[in-house]
């Protein structure tokens, strides 16, 4: 009885061992993780001037689509989906007017550009990193999408027509809210487009399921905008 004590110190000191040096890899391992993240992930400047003009152009070319579309609305008789149509082409007139001609950065003065990349995001099973600003916009990318494709839906119920929010201009668009900063135009269109489906789901089947309507504005459930997006510090 007395060997078989003796033989099992070793390998249980053993096993202490080597769970000590897998913790202490694991902590490095995450140290040069976040050491790499703040030093080769900051803020690109000149990337953001090259997104800034792309923005810019994209934004002088909606309006067109936008009569176009409206046109089409007005053969197939869709009053309701006409007035919301005329709502957000509005809307991101205003959009342009106040982005379209901005001038340069004041990068000296712009808290993103001082701010590491100190939290990241999954999207299609690729990490992205990204700083609290970046985060904010991105939420705001979901909300934005929720309340616009609710009215939409709304409209398409009231109008008495199919569902299908894939044809909405604004869901083909996933431009509203957006300034050209901080975040790529892909990642802003892409959650304000899975905010969008859900709010439109909601309002074409006159329902509360993924959002609530709070002093008249349409906000989706802070639960579910935590399922599509969220958030895992790197330090």
């Amino acid at each position: 009885m007395a060997l078989c004590v003796g033989m099992s110190m070793p390998a249980n000191a053993q096993h202490k061992k080597k769970k000590h040096q897998q913790q202490v890899q694991q902590q490095q391992n995450r140290t040069q993780y976040t050491q790499q993240g703040q030093q080769l992930r900051q803020p690109d400047k000149t990337q953001h001037e090259q997104r800034l003009t792309v923005y810019r152009q994209r934004l002088g070319q909606q309006q067109q689509v936008y009569q176009q579309n409206q046109a089409q609305l007005q053969q197939e008789k869709r009053n309701s989906q006409l007035r919301y149509q005329r709502q957000y082409s509005t809307q991101m007139l205003q959009q342009q007017r106040r982005y379209g001609n901005t001038s340069s950065l004041n990068y000296q003065n712009d808290p993103y550009f001082r701010t590491p990349y100190d939290r990241r995001y999954s999207r299609g099973g690729t990490y992205y990193e990204t700083n609290r600003f970046g985060e904010t916009q991105l939420q705001q990318a979901v909300q934005y999408g929720y309340s616009e494709g609710f009215r939409a839906g709304m409209a398409d119920r009231q109008d008495r027509w199919q569902s299908d929010y894939e044809r909405s201009v604004a869901y083909q668009d996933a431009n509203y809210g957006y300034n050209g900063y901080y975040v790529p135009q892909d990642d802003y269109s892409y959650y304000f487009r899975e905010g969008f489906r859900r709010g439109y789901e909601d309002g074409y089947n006159g329902r509360s399921q993924y959002g609530r309507r709070i002093n008249g504005r349409y906000s989706i459930l802070g639960s579910v905008l935590g399922g599509i997006l969220s958030f895992e510090m790197m330090r």
